[in-house]
């Protein structure tokens, strides 16, 4: 069970993945600055995000669009069968991947929930979070 605050809000758990050590530990501590956010687990990988979503059953799954074994957009559609419920936020280093109408397609066909550049920052990822998790900042 997820830890409460005094308020009784139960913390979110978060699955970050990306192949980039310093990107997960940036985004990371911006999560983790927030009293009702939680990394629960890092993934290298498509295949090690998969598993670990299994294992670790997340409130929220935070996904880089270039990652090996698996990007982004195939490792959501996986995640979106078996875990409906569960919002699904693509990072990427393209300004605009989602004005592509392809990639934008792609994107949610796999079940996307919404998409964030890197280029925002870490704050920008934790508004999106923050919103869709329906936490007050």
């Amino acid at each position: 069970m997820a830890a409460s605050t005094k308020s009784n809000v139960r913390t979110r758990r978060i699955l970050l993945a990306d192949d980039s050590e310093c990107v997960r530990s940036i985004i990371r501590k911006s999560l983790e600055a927030q009293p009702l956010l939680r990394v629960c687990g890092e993934a290298v990988d498509g295949m090690d995000a998969i598993e670990k979503a299994h294992e670790l059953k997340p409130d929220l799954i935070l996904l880089d669009l270039a990652m090996p074994k698996m990007n982004g957009v195939e490792t959501a559609s996986v995640l979106r069968k078996e875990f409906p419920d569960v919002p699904i936020v693509l990072l990427t280093v393209h300004e605009n991947v989602l004005e592509n109408t392809g990639a934008a397609s792609r994107a949610t066909t796999a079940g996307v929930t919404a998409a964030i550049s890197k280029h925002a920052g870490a704050a920008a990822v934790l508004e999106c979070v923050q919103k869709l998790l329906k936490i007050e900042s």
